[in-house]
């Protein structure tokens, strides 16, 4: 059994995840675009610092302090989510995309000198990004539940309700 994660109030997080599939995708502009979209929703949700942001391959590690520390869970379950989704949808693929579990631990202090804060101007300069032949992109979480779709259900003669008791 896995020990429970460690939480707290006013404390940096150094974060690493794995990207499941083999290649390194965060070598695809694109995939660097959508993470940064990803990322700028989010943070207008749950805000929160953040430094060292690096993609290198297929990992994705950062340093976080999250306004309630509390929140690490749902952000970075969010993020996933939100990341697989599109990223599948663009892809034109099923499955997972991340690994196992994200591994987090609590910081004594601060980040180190060389972590930078993320760079938000930049980031929403590359979330603004057009990303040529990816019309599925601009789809959003809240796009895909919008009012206006609607899911009809088929059903054949072998669906049927069964009845409660035998006949006769």
């Amino acid at each position: 059994m896995r020990k429970p994660r460690e939480l707290a109030e006013n404390v940096w997080y150094e974060v690493r995840t794995a990207v499941n599939i083999e290649e390194p995708l965060f070598r695809l502009p694109w995939a660097k675009v959508l993470l940064h979209r990803v990322l700028r929703e989010i943070k207008k949700r749950y805000p929160f610092e953040m430094r060292g942001l690096r993609l290198e391959g297929a990992w994705l590690t950062f340093y976080i302090k999250p306004d309630d520390g509390f929140m690490l869970p749902l952000i970075m379950q969010l993020l996933k989510q939100t990341f697989s989704l599109r990223f599948n949808i663009i892809a034109g693929r099923k499955g997972h995309v991340w690994g196992e579990r994200y591994e987090s631990e609590i910081l004594d202090g601060e980040p180190p000198e060389d972590a930078e804060e993320a760079d938000w101007a930049a980031i929403d300069k590359s979330a603004n990004t057009p990303v040529a032949g990816a019309a599925a992109y601009i789809l959003s979480w809240d796009s895909l539940r919008s009012p206006g779709m609607t899911i009809t259900a088929r059903f054949s003669a072998h669906n049927t309700a069964k009845p409660a008791s035998p006949p006769g």
